[in-house]
């Protein structure tokens, strides 16, 4: 089963690059099948990671960072995958 957690946060007016900078730098142990990281208009950044795992396991999520870089509490999503579809 592949399962997306989803982690976003949304950075102090004008620290959205040193949100970025620092969400890039978290390591995970192990590392996932994939992780991509983007940006947002109003400084917000989203990290998502796939694992080839159980719904419930036990996986290694990105902290909160300090207060002080961040307006509001760190938002987590976890989803599970139910296939992929063609598109074309």
């Amino acid at each position: 089963m592949t399962v997306a957690l989803m982690w976003e946060a949304r950075a102090v007016p004008g620290r959205g690059g040193e949100l970025l900078e620092w969400a890039r730098a978290q390591r995970l142990e192990p590392v996932p099948l994939r992780r991509e990281t983007f940006r947002a208009p109003q400084d917000r950044v989203l990290v998502i990671t796939w694992w080839d795992a159980p719904y419930g396991a036990e996986l290694p999520e990105l902290p909160e960072p300090d207060g002080s870089l961040i307006t509001r509490a760190v938002h987590r999503w976890r989803f599970e995958s139910v296939g992929a579809e063609n598109t074309a």
